[in-house]
């Protein structure tokens, strides 16, 4: 006999099960669904719908047989830990008439299933307990039965889902699920066939459960997007001993997990254990060079990921030298500084050092500055090599040079030189007079003395000896200078007069250049004390006391 509330059930379900199949095959028909763009299977399948039960077994020793139910109610629930394994949890209800039917088969064990574009395969394995009852009498009048008794109970079957396009995928339908059971009950000591009441004994049922209906889809297993991993390194170039600095980028990291970061480079020394490294590149050779970063979120799931960026080691710039010297040339024995100027690139502190070597003389000074002494050196070209050196290793040369010039020679001195002399012998009556035949002697030397402006003219009157000698070298002395002086333009201050005692009636000169020393020519002529006869003055006449 059946239970009139699981037939209700049953048939229920079963018309949902046709409603819902019907409705996918129109809505596939007018409205295709576009395809999902790949499976993507739910976290959590519940299950509900018609079951029915084949029990084939005895009651021993009675041998009494259990028969079929034909409806009957299933419900399960899985969740899935990945794409295709998970666990699963099924009731099943069979009745069939008072104490007699599977009243409920409670089981649970692993699920596994293969999901497709529209269609999932899927298999199962559960252990369980069933409370069993019956059999059913089938001897007219006989109401003897076994009451539910609880068994274990072995499930092993799986069956094939489609996925429905309405609600986002939310709903499928189960379109078989075939189960192979077995159950075990135990009723206890058999009493034989009574005509009614319990029978006793043991029931070792092999059964086939066939179900069908609807399923509803909770969550989804999206795999994870794969970790992605970028990095960039800044400087892109550089100088050895620049620091180089790397950043990495992380993309699809779970954030309640803890990344860890590594870091390795073929060149210079990495360091860092976050996604920024730090690479030493002292010593590093000129060239390019890899910096390797892996971020690592499970090592066991695979979900890690590397990035590679390369930076240059660019080569030292070399170094340029000048130098020059001031003054670029001296007298011997005189000195002159040495100036370098370094020109560099590089734009790093830089730490430098001078050295000077020179050809002649000495060179001194170990900075941007040196002095070249040419104490000892002989008149010529000095040759001067400026050397710079950094710490960095690099050199450069520059040179210069520095003239040393002998000064010219000094000037001759300058000494005396005698002109001509005019003589005093014709003029008795005037013998201090300076005579027409004089002019031409005189007129040369005025010509000398324009000539040499700085020079001096000493003037020597002699006179022969007579008592009056004195007084008339005295006088011709000073009428000559009057005749230079007046008619020839003579300047009166650069004529001395002197007295002389050469014993004749002269006059002679003697032009002194500048610088030059005079001789020693007589005693001077005070010239206060002597009275110039103009050259046309008429003779003096002298009476005899």
């Amino acid at each position: 006999m059946f239970s009139q509330p699981f037939r209700k059930l049953g048939r229920s379900v079963l018309a949902a099960s046709a409603v819902t199949l019907g409705a996918a095959s129109l809505g596939a028909q007018t409205t295709p669904a576009a395809p999902p763009a790949g499976p993507n299977p739910s976290r959590v399948d519940v299950f509900m719908g018609y079951s029915y039960w084949s029990g084939h077994g005895q009651l021993k020793p009675a041998g009494i047989s259990y028969s079929s139910i034909d409806l009957g109610a299933i419900g399960s629930g899985a969740y899935y830990f990945n794409k295709y394994a998970g666990f699963e949890v099924s009731a099943a209800f069979h009745p069939d008439g008072k104490n007699d039917g599977l009243m409920p088969l409670l089981q649970a064990g692993p699920v596994f299933r293969l999901p497709g574009q529209y269609v999932t395969f899927f298999g199962h394995a559960m252990a369980g307990a069933a409370r069993l009852g019956g059999p059913n009498s089938d001897v007219p009048g006989a109401t003897y039965h076994n009451p539910y008794t609880w068994g274990p109970a072995l499930t092993a079957g799986g069956g094939m889902d489609y996925d429905l396009p309405f609600f986002n995928h939310a709903f499928g339908l189960r379109l078989f699920q075939a189960d192979y059971t077995y159950i075990h009950a135990n009723y206890g000591p058999y009493v034989g066939i009574p005509t009614a009441g319990a029978l006793g004994g043991r029931a070792n049922i092999s059964s086939a459960q066939l179900s069908s209906g609807i399923l509803m889809h909770f969550g989804h297993i999206v795999p994870p997007p794969p970790v992605t991993y970028a990095c960039v390194a800044s400087p892109v170039s550089g100088y050895a001993g620049d620091p180089i600095t790397v950043t990495g980028t992380a993309m699809n990291v779970n954030p309640k997990k803890t990344a860890t970061y590594a870091w390795t480079s073929d060149g210079g020394k990495v360091s860092g254990t976050s996604n920024v490294a730090t690479v030493d590149t002292t010593g590093a050779a000129p060239g390019t060079y890899n910096v390797k970063g892996t971020v690592t979120e499970s090592m066991k799931a695979g979900r890690f990921a590397e990035c590679t960026t390369p930076f240059t080691i660019n080569p030292l710039p070399a170094l340029s030298l000048s130098c020059s010297a001031s003054p670029s040339s001296v007298q011997p024995g005189g000195s002159s500084t040495i100036n370098s100027v370094v020109s560099d690139s590089y734009g790093r502190p830089v730490n430098y050092t001078y050295s000077y070597s020179a050809t002649s003389g000495s060179i001194s000074g170990s900075g941007t500055t040196a002095t070249l002494s040419t104490t000892g050196a002989a008149p010529g070209t000095v040759s001067i090599t400026c050397n710079v050196m950094d710490d960095k290793g690099r050199n450069a040369t520059a040179s210069t040079t520095v003239a040393i010039i002998a000064p010219p020679p000094p000037p001759p001195v300058a000494s005396s030189k005698s002109l001509c002399s005019i003589t005093f012998d014709k003029d008795k009556k005037r013998p201090a007079r300076v005579d027409n035949e004089a002019k031409a002697c005189l007129d040369d030397i005025a010509l000398n003395m324009q000539r040499d402006s700085s020079a001096k003219l000493d003037l020597v009157g002699n006179a022969a000896s007579t008592k009056r000698s004195a007084r008339l070298a005295a006088e011709r002395a000073a009428n000559t200078k009057a005749y230079l002086v007046t008619e020839k333009g003579v300047d009166a201050s650069r004529i001395m007069l002197y007295t002389g005692s050469t014993g004749d009636n002269s006059v002679t000169s003697t032009l002194v250049p500048a610088g030059a020393t005079a001789p020693e020519l007589g005693t001077m002529v005070d010239e206060s004390a002597v009275r110039v006869q103009p050259r046309n003055a008429p003779a003096r006449r002298h009476h005899k006391k």
